[in-house]
């Protein structure tokens, strides 16, 4: 669209990720898009391959159970596990925001660091649950 008044000085245009300088709060924000999409994707690809070997009686089940142990499966169950108490944390993070508090400088910064660090620690206690019992 033409500039109606010529002698003006020109807009500056919105800002981009190419401009801004990157930070924990940037990364976990993105981070938290990202594993929230491989959730919904992966996450219902995995239940409906579930299912569907659960309905598929016992022989079905039992190829899943073996796929599940493989080191691919594993990967696949790991991940998901990650990628939601990821997405958990800073979920609880972005609340907490969305109540206005937690937008101090060095709060916001050491929760961004937190929130993965507190993920990694909740897949591991997961998985440490799981396989130790």
């Amino acid at each position: 669209m033409a500039n109606a008044n010529p002698g003006a000085k020109a807009r500056p245009l919105s800002p981009h990720l190419q401009i801004w300088r990157w930070g924990p709060a940037m990364a976990v924000s993105i981070l938290h898009r990202v594993t929230g999409n491989g959730l919904a994707v992966v996450g219902t690809a995995t239940l409906l391959c579930w299912l569907s070997a659960l309905v598929g009686g016992a022989d079905a089940y039992a190829k899943f159970a073996a796929l599940a142990v493989t080191i691919p499966g594993r990967v696949v169950l790991v991940g998901l596990s990650w990628a939601f108490f990821t997405h958990l944390a800073s979920g609880i993070r972005h609340f907490v925001l969305d109540i206005g508090a937690g937008f101090e400088l060095d709060k916001n910064a050491f929760w961004s660091v937190a929130s993965p660090v507190i993920a990694i620690l909740l897949t591991a206690a997961f998985w440490a649950a799981l396989l130790l019992r």
